[in-house]
Order: structure tokens, then C-alpha cells, then sequence
């Protein structure tokens, strides 16, 4: 019995912790392969889940998102919104919204998870319009 009880118990952890993307992760240049900054993600009452710059790895050529159009005009990158609205879809997160504080631009989001790392694809549209950056688990 005692077994049992542990191996449901070991497949109910395991359920649980498949494909969640709660954390802190690396943000991956994908242009220059470089880390630019680590964003935390987290689950809001509302079940979504929601994203913030936690830290910044190099310096931006501003301090503030002077392009964005949203409330996070002018806004301080280090501690912005960056993702917003996912919702959980069997293995996939989306629904919502990530926004580059470097050019303002907000964009659908889909993120799923391999292993330790996190598929963040942005685009406006259609899906197959879009670009993916891969963050890494952060320390």
C-alpha cells in the first residue's frame, strides 16, 4: 500500500511540475547569442501568466522604454511588464503578449519548454511570421 501511496504521489509531483515555465530565465540575444537580461515569470490569480525584467545583464541604450505606446511608456525597463496574458494550452503557453522594450513593439506570444530551456516565440499575425528566442533556465 505504502508503494502505491509514494507512486502516486511521485506521478502527481511529476504532473505538476510538467511544462511549467514559473521562474527566473536568461534572456538569449538571438541576433548576437549573447544574455541580455533575466525575466521572471509567474502565475497571477487569474491564472495567466505574466513576465517581468528581474535584471539586466548588459546596458540598454536607454534606460526607460521610450518607444513603447502602452502604459509602460517612458517606464523603467529593470521591473517592466514584459509578458502578459498567457494562458496554459496542454504544452504550449498562449495567448497573450510579450513586448521588446527595446523597440516598443508588442507581439502575440506562444513559449514552450524543453528541459531547461524556454522556445519564446514573438509575431504579429500568424505564427509562421515571428521570430524565437531561446532563454535558459537562470541560476
Amino acid at each position: 500500500m505504502n508503494k502505491l501511496l509514494l507512486s502516486f504521489a511521485m506521478l502527481f509531483i511529476g504532473v505538476l511540475s510538467f511544462a511549467q515555465i514559473e521562474g527566473k530565465w536568461k534572456t538569449i540575444d538571438d541576433e548576437t547569442g549573447k544574455a541580455k537580461s533575466i525575466v521572471e515569470i509567474w502565475k497571477k490569480s487569474d491564472g495567466k501568466y505574466y513576465g517581468k525584467v528581474s535584471q539586466l545583464l548588459i546596458k540598454p541604450e536607454h534606460a526607460n522604454c521610450v518607444a513603447c505606446k502602452d502604459d509602460r511608456k517612458n517606464k523603467p525597463i529593470l521591473g517592466m511588464e514584459i509578458i502578459r496574458g498567457l494562458k496554459k494550452d496542454g504544452n504550449e503557453f498562449t495567448g497573450g503578449s510579450i513586448t521588446d522594450p527595446k523597440n516598443g513593439k508588442s507581439y502575440k506570444c506562444t513559449i514552450t519548454k524543453d528541459g531547461d530551456k524556454l522556445n519564446v516565440r514573438g509575431y504579429m499575425g500568424i505564427s509562421l511570421i515571428g521570430r524565437t528566442q531561446t532563454w535558459q533556465k537562470a541560476d
